[in-house]
C-alpha cells in the first residue's frame, strides 16, 4: 500500500508560485509578511504549513488555505505510514 508520495507544499510554492511568477525568497518573503528564514524553511521543506502560513498564501497567491493544509496533511499522513508500525493496534469495530 505504498501510494506515491505527495509533494511538500514547500515545494510545491516554489515551483508553481515562486518560480513562475520570478519571484526572490525575499519579494515573497515581504508579501507574506513572514521572515525570509520561514518562508526558505518552508520552501525547502524543513517545516510545514501552519494555519497562520495557510491563510497568508491563499490571500498573497489567489488559493484558499484548504489548499495548503490539504497538501501539508497528505504529506504527512504519507511520511507517518512509512514509519508507524500498526501490527499491534487491534481492530475492535468491524465496517
Amino acid at each position: 500500500m505504498d501510494m506515491y508520495k505527495p509533494s511538500h507544499p514547500g515545494q510545491v510554492l516554489r515551483e508553481l508560485y515562486i518560480n513562475q511568477l520570478g519571484l526572490s525568497i525575499t519579494d515573497t518573503a515581504k508579501a507574506l509578511d513572514v521572515t525570509r528564514k520561514s518562508l526558505s524553511e518552508l520552501v525547502n521543506g524543513r517545516s510545514g504549513v501552519s494555519t497562520t502560513m495557510a491563510l497568508r498564501l491563499s490571500k498573497t497567491f489567489g488559493t484558499t488555505p484548504e489548499l495548503w493544509l490539504n497538501m501539508q496533511r497528505n504529506y504527512e499522513l504519507w511520511e507517518t505510514r512509512r514509519k508507524v508500525h500498526l501490527s499491534k493496534v487491534k481492530v475492535l469495530v468491524s465496517s
